[in-house]
Formats: structure tokens, sequence, C-alpha cells
């Protein structure tokens, strides 16, 4: 009997694109099903590809934009409007990927570059805008990218606040003439988490991006005083919405210094590509990442399909390079596979499309 499939996986970070692995996946469930008929649907909850996979799902045209990236360099990035909305991928200006390894401090980073592809976006007509901002090399709570809009940060003696490190002596903010670029504009979000704490953006996410533990309590410090400024000064606690923590701060200073509103990232692709529909279609889900733990099932787009695919009574297998803290991830599917543990570290790794293909074909074929 032939099944409906439907091949929905983020990208395997480091080695594959979420339309690579969806293609790997496809290969091997055909190699041993091919009467099955299968849907291609590469995701992302707001990371690395979500403005080109989103784009293409809105038909939206490409655009380029040059400013800067996270140090300053000098880059140009793609962006895309369809029908006066804009959808811009933060990963493609201040990305972490997009830095070779030990490239300056993180202190020395900022998210002054996305302002410039905001300011672009609507100058040429965006009324509305989607900014996916996962993957980023920064952490500093939107600083740079309110900074180049017209905000003032100024300290006790009135001087100019101009790096963000130094928020830790805020006192005062002080806004542009105009700072809300677009009638609408979202924020796609990756994580849930707020920006302070054991839970925020320096202590959870700030070691990938290469903070030091000696590092911690400043950082943390001067996104604390940020928030508290801004509290005082606006009557509200930002700092504690979900996804304030994403991208080292951003989804707070967007909030705040741009006029957006949180989503889950993950939640505004389902929308665009009517996942309820696709799922109505399916027998089998199968979905995966790069690496599994308890975060994929905190919101992680991932995560999110398998939720879904229970709820509509589908089986879901994930695949993943690797697979941490399975207690926490049991009862989310229905099978749970490691490219590591199937072929081994090094072919994982360094043959991940052949590896996630023969993975698959071994699915299939024991079905």
């Amino acid at each position: 009997m032939s099944l409906k499939i439907l091949i929905a996986p983020d990208k395997f970070k480091g080695t594959l694109t979420a339309p690579q692995a969806a293609r790997a996946i496809a290969r091997g469930w055909r190699a041993a099903r091919p009467r099955d008929r299968l849907t291609i649907l590469p995701i992302s909850d707001g990371g690395d590809g979500f403005g080109l996979l989103l784009s293409r799902q809105l038909g939206a045209h490409s655009r380029q934009v040059t400013t800067v990236d996270a140090v300053h360099r000098k880059v140009t990035a793609p962006w895309w409007l369809h029908a006066r909305t804009a959808i811009i991928e933060s990963a493609n200006i201040i990305g972490l990927a997009m830095l070779p390894p030990d490239q300056d401090h993180p202190f020395r980073r900022d998210t002054h570059g996305l302002a410039r592809a905001l300011v672009r976006a609507a100058r040429a007509g965006a009324t509305r805008c989607i900014v996916g901002i996962g993957g980023s090399a920064t952490n500093d709570g939107g600083f740079g990218l309110a900074h180049a809009l017209g905000w003032r940060f100024t300290n006790g003696h009135g001087q100019a606040i101009e790096q963000w490190p130094d928020l830790t002596h805020l006192h005062a903010l002080t806004p542009p003439r105009r700072f809300r670029l677009f009638r609408q504009l979202t924020v796609a979000v990756d994580v849930q988490n707020p920006l302070l704490g054991t839970r925020g953006a320096s202590r959870v996410y700030g070691p990938q991006k290469g903070l030091l533990a000696r590092d911690l309590p400043q950082a943390e410090l001067a996104l604390r005083q940020m928030a508290r400024v801004w509290k005082q000064q606006f009557g509200q606690a930002a700092h504690k919405l979900p996804g304030a923590g994403a991208a080292g701060g951003l989804g707070f200073g967007l909030h705040c210094f741009a006029g957006a509103t949180l989503r889950s990232g993950f939640d505004l692709f389902a929308e665009a590509v009517k996942l309820p529909h696709l799922l109505n279609q399916a027998d089998v889900v199968i979905t995966g990442e790069g690496a599994m733990d308890r975060q994929t099932v905190m919101g992680k787009g991932v995560g999110e399909l398998a939720r879904r695919a229970d709820e509509a009574r589908r089986a879901c297998i994930g695949l993943a390079g690797q697979v941490a803290d399975r207690k926490a991830l049991k009862g989310h599917f229905d099978r749970l596979e490691s490219l590591e543990e199937f072929a081994g570290a090094h072919p994982a790794f360094n043959e991940p499309s052949k590896s996630l293909m023969r993975l698959t074909r071994t699915i299939a074929a024991a079905l």
C-alpha cells in the first residue's frame, strides 16, 4: 500500500541546508518505497534560511542591500519583497556563520547593519516587514540597531554611550523623531527565552557566540540596565516578553526601538505554507535538524512540527545529526534516529547527505 509522506526537515546546521536535507531524505525514501507519494517542505523557525524559504512560499521577489555585518565589514545581503511586505533574514547580515572563527570578541559586535536593511526596505515602499532573527553573532540587545535608527543612549553625565557593554552606565534613552519604519513589523523568533536571568540571552546563548564565563556578569548587567531604564521611561517590562532574549536580545531591541511584535517563527512559517492542510493529507511526517536535545521541544520548529503532527494523529519520525537527552524527547516522536549512531561521527559530519539518505532508506524499508 502506498503512503503519503510529508518530508519537512529544518537545516542540519554546519552540514546541510533544509532543502539539501529534504532532498537527501526523499532520495533515501524513494529508494526503498518508490510508490509512496512525497511532499517536500523544508522548514524554518526564524533562523538561518528563514528568508529564502518563506519568500519562496509567498512568491516574493529578491532584492539586495549593501550594509555591514556584526563586526562592521561591508556586506551585500539579500532581502525579499511581496505585495509591500518585506522579508529580511538577519542571519544574512549579522549572522554568526558569516564570521571567521575568533573574529572579534562579542563585546565588539552589534546589530547596526540590520537597521540599514530595514531602512532600505521601507524606502523601497514596504509597509509591512517580517524579520527572522535566529543565528545572530550578537548579544547587544538591539543596541546597535537602535543607535543606527537614531536613538540616543546617555550615561549619568549626559555623555553618549557608543558601545553596548557600556550600557552598565545607562541613565537615559532619547528616541528619534521617527523610529517606526513600517505600519507592521513582525519579528520571527526561534526561541521563547526572556532577555535576562538563567534562561536569558547572555547565559543561555552567549557562550555559543563566544562570551566567556568571565564576560557573562558584564553582559547580563548591561542588558539588565537597558531593560531597567526602558521600564522606568516607558512603563513596560519588555525584558519578560517570550522571545525578548532571542538573537542575543535582538527580540527585545526590535520590540522596544522599532515597535515590533514578537511571534514564533515557526507559527509564521506554518501559516504561510498552510501546514494543517498538509498534515491532514499525510500519513507519515519526517522532520529533523542537526542536533536534537531538550531545546528541540521548547519552541523550535522541529519540535513544534512534531507536536502538531501528534495533534493531527500522524506518525512523526525525527532524524538528527546528534541526539542528546533522549529522555526529554521521549513521547514527542514515534521514532527518533541519530546519524552519528547510525553511520558514525566521521561520516555523519563529512558525508551528511549520503548518511541521511542511507538512514532514511533503512527506516523506509523497515516500515
